[in-house]
């Protein structure tokens, strides 16, 4: 993988500059996660299509601070695009990140070909024991990650470098992250949306069961659906071989 920055943003690339004649997936990460989140995506994936793994403002080795909102994360994704000269851009962003691919969308910006929203929904209310969790002992909200964020079939050491991110994402920032989360709701527009999207469920994600991306699949008119067996949460990096298959035929037939 390469690291690039522009503007204060890094990410991860399989290959620098970009082909041109290759749609483009942004992976947007969830809240306090960073680029790093998608490193299966973006080395499996990157001999046969564009990839790039962003670092949210806040995140990972990004400069500029943190967000308080989804609208102003899709407005930083937005602005990248068009600094990074990003061709057929195509967002792919899971939990938090699919809130801001879903705003990007509706926003029309950056002229998206399409979308792709991992394990998110139109409405993300959090828990507020996490909030308490995160305030009042962090270290305790991070080792708690391999409980509730993903399968009990999955092997935790899979997810290891995971949390090994999230201990070091400001815990200011990861409260603002699900703050954003919070305040998110856009049950009503999801008929705006007029690019092809793909939705992806997990069957044991219990942060954001699948009937949220049912809901999406249901009210974005095309929608295409793919449900990931035997993952939680973090299907990306639990069944990365499964979640990858469906990015690249989803991507394909854009072509």
């Amino acid at each position: 993988m390469i690291e690039k920055s522009i503007n204060g943003i890094t990410f991860l690339t399989g290959a620098w500059p970009l082909s041109p004649d290759r749609p483009t997936i942004i992976f947007i990460h969830g809240a306090g996660d960073s680029s790093v989140f998608w490193k299966h995506q973006i080395k499996g994936l990157s001999d046969r299509i564009n990839v790039i793994g962003i670092d949210l403002p806040g995140h990972g080795r990004s400069t500029s601070p943190g967000m308080t909102s989804i609208t102003e994360y899709a407005g930083i994704l937005d602005g990248f695009i068009k600094d990074a000269e990003i061709p057929s851009p195509i967002p792919c962003g899971m939990s938090m990140g699919g809130g801001i691919t879903l705003q990007l969308l509706l926003d029309g910006k950056s002229d998206c070909k399409a979308g792709i929203v991992i394990n998110s929904g139109a409405k993300l209310k959090v828990m507020p024991m996490i909030f308490d969790m995160i305030e009042n002992d962090f270290p305790g909200y991070v080792n708690s990650i391999g409980l509730f964020a993903v399968s009990e079939k999955t092997d935790k050491q899979k997810i290891e470098f995971v949390i090994d991110g999230l201990s070091k994402t400001s815990p200011e920032v990861i409260n603002n992250d699900f703050k954003a989360c919070n305040c998110f709701d856009v049950i009503g527009r999801l008929a705006e949306i007029s690019v092809p999207v793909l939705v992806m469920t997990a069957a044991d994600d219990n942060l954001t069961p699948p009937k949220y991306g049912e809901f999406l699949a249901d009210h974005i008119n095309g929608a295409l659906h793919v449900h990931i067996g035997d993952a939680g949460h973090m299907s990306p990096v639990e069944k990365p071989d499964d979640v990858n298959v469906a990015i690249h035929d989803f991507s394909s037939a854009l072509l």
